[in-house]
């Protein structure tokens, strides 16, 4: 597909969350979007997140975040509660205990109180590709019209 304009950014928790995300961004550069990433920015780091943020927000000026978490999925809410776009929530399998198999991650997103998240299943690299992919391109569709081209 040609270049829509769309730019979606993509945040992994951990570098074990990295195949799922790759598949959402692959979805994404199929629908024509560009795709901006950043991984192992979890939050048992937090202050390894703010970087990643500033320059998906300020440079490159994604529409639309999404947010590979396992273990405790807590990350997704954190960053909807840091930014003014959407943000897709994506559990991943990673992670062990009660918890495990991706069930923690997948409760702790849908439970959240953050705004402008929403989640997909675990797993759901394709979905939450075509999800950012679809607001992004609407996004960039707005764009171009406001700038008369």
């Amino acid at each position: 597909m040609k270049p829509t304009g769309g730019r979606v950014g993509i945040i992994t928790a951990g570098t074990s969350d990295v195949p799922v995300a790759a598949e959402a961004a692959l979805v994404c550069r199929e629908m024509g979007c560009d795709v901006f990433r950043a991984h192992d920015v979890g939050v048992a780091g937090l202050h390894r997140l703010f970087e990643p943020l500033r320059v998906l927000l300020r440079e490159a000026q994604v529409d639309v975040i999404i947010v590979a978490a396992g273990m405790d999925g807590a990350l997704p809410s954190v960053v909807a509660g840091l930014v003014d776009v959407p943000v897709i929530g994506l559990p991943t399998s990673v992670g062990y205990g009660f918890g495990g198999g991706g069930i923690g991650a997948l409760t702790s997103m849908l439970q959240t109180c953050a705004p402008g998240l929403a989640v997909v299943n675990i797993d759901n690299g394709v979905g939450a590709g075509v999800m950012a992919g679809l607001i992004a391109n609407r996004v960039a569709a707005a764009r171009r019209q406001g700038s008369g081209r």
